[in-house]
Parts: C-alpha cells; structure tokens; sequence
C-alpha cells in the first residue's frame, strides 16, 4: 500500500520512489549576501548519509515569477529528489520588484552571488566547486543561464572566484531579452548586458532546455535559435521538446516527472550522478 500511494504521488509531481527520513528533508538555511539589511537566503538540501568530507555536485535552483515575484518552494520537490540522488541541491532566493522594488539586472547579480558564495564554501559545504550546476524556470532560468553569460557581478565580490556554474538546467527560460522577445520591455537597450543570448561565446556551459511547444513566452524557435548558437560556440546544447504544453508545465502532474527524470539523464550524462533515475 505504501509503494502504491507513493507512486501515485510522484504522478502528482507530490513525492518520489527514494525514500527519505524527516531528517534528510529539513534543509541548512544559510545567508548567502547582504544588501545593506537585507540578507538574501538559500536553503540546502543533502543527501542522506552526507559527508562533509566529500566532495558532492551540487545544484542551485532559482525560481520563476517574471523577476517580479516567486519564492524558493517552486523547486523543493526537484531539490529532493536530486539530493535523493546525492547532489547537494539548494534553493536560493534573489531580489525581486514585488519584494525588493529592484530590476531583473539585481536578480541576476544575486544569481551569480549565489554561484560565488558557493564555489567559495565549497569546502564547508562538501562540494565539488568544480560541479556546480545552475537550475530555474521561467525567470529563473533566465537568472541560472545568465550566471553563466553575462558580467553583472557586484563590483564588491572577489572577482577571483568564478561565478559561472559548470553546467544548466533550464525549465522553459526566458533567455533572449532582445526587441520583441521576453523581457525587452523591461530591459530595454541594455538588453545586450543581461541576455543569454546575445552573451554565448566559447565556454559556455553544457545546457539543457526543456521548453512545451505551446509556450507563449518563450517561442519553440527562439529555443532553437539558442541551442544553434550554443552548437556554434562548440558548447553542449540539448533541447527537450514537450508535445501541447504551455509555459509553467513542468511542475505539474507526469510532466513534473518527466522533466525531471530528463533532468536526471541530463545529469548522469555529465557524470554528476550515477545509476538509473529512481522515478
């Protein structure tokens, strides 16, 4: 009866097959940045049986919300279950308008302040600085791709330690901020500094894009566009097509399944986790 509900709640997008303790599900809560009084926050998530002595991959997820709204429970059901498939896997908050009256320029420094801080206590963590995954949907992808592509540090970090994660995972990004793309009115002719896009260039990371073919943000060919351009730099680029969804898809029911176990394969791929998926 109990596999039996489980797997009915992993359906759902509710839960998966690896069973966890109460104890593995409560994460550290960790400031990662201060603003003047404001300390920005990320929450983590270790695999059962952590060893502070090892060096884990680790996953950071930013959620999605326009850059306007959103909170870090968008992704803790995926940060479960890859720290049920021993990845460090954290959930980072970052300034958005509703709450902080900011731009989508702060949100993406504070995406790669999150990066920074920590590849540079990576140590303390038990992580592999030199794994270090970028994770997020909609806005957030956006932020966990612009980590990687665009230079808008905060002039007051140590520039020494990189704040480019090693590989993506984007859930129908938003990563062309050009005119008459996602963002732009936001953006405007700054565009050229905050987009993915137009900032890919030799080294980019490996990155997969899973994107519905009904998404009316983030356009099927604007995703093709990006992978062609990642191909053209002599990155990895893999588009995962979903057959009539609309944006916001993968948290809900099979497609929160299967988005993530493509995830999974994604990461296995890389070698950062092993076996098959366990969903």
């Amino acid at each position: 009866m109990h596999l039996k509900l489980t797997f009915l709640f992993l359906l759902f997008g509710l839960g998966y097959l690896h069973a966890q303790t109460e104890q593995d599900t409560i994460p550290e809560v960790l400031v990662y940045k201060k603003i003047d009084t404001l300390s920005l926050h990320m929450r983590v998530f270790r695999p059962a049986g952590f060893n502070a002595t090892n060096k884990y991959p680790a996953i950071v997820f930013f959620f999605g919300g326009g850059w306007i709204s959103g909170n870090t429970g968008q992704f803790q059901k995926q940060a479960l279950y890859l720290a049920s498939r021993g990845m460090v896997a954290i959930l980072a908050d970052y300034r958005v308008q509703s709450r902080h009256h900011t731009t989508p320029f702060e949100a993406v420094m504070d995406g790669k302040s999150a990066i920074r801080y920590v590849r540079s206590h990576a140590s303390g963590l038990g992580i592999d600085p030199d794994r270090i995954v970028a994770a997020g949907g909609s806005a957030g992808g956006h932020v966990a791709a612009a980590t990687d592509l665009t230079k808008l540090d905060e002039p007051t970090e140590n520039a020494a330690v990189s704040s480019r994660p090693n590989a993506l995972v984007l859930f129908n990004p938003v990563f062309n901020n050009g005119p008459g793309e996602y963002g732009y009115d936001r953006v405007g002719n700054r565009y050229t500094e905050i987009s993915p896009y137009h900032n890919i260039r030799k080294g980019a990371a490996p990155t997969l894009v899973m994107l519905g073919t009904k998404d009316k943000l983030v356009p099927v060919a604007t995703a093709e566009a990006y992978k062609a351009k990642l191909t053209e730099a002599g990155s990895q680029g893999e588009l995962i097509l979903y057959p009539d969804q609309p944006h916001g898809f993968f948290n809900r029911g099979e497609w929160f399944t299967k988005t993530l176990r493509d995830t999974d394969v994604f990461l296995k791929s890389l070698g950062y986790i092993q076996g098959e998926p366990t969903l």
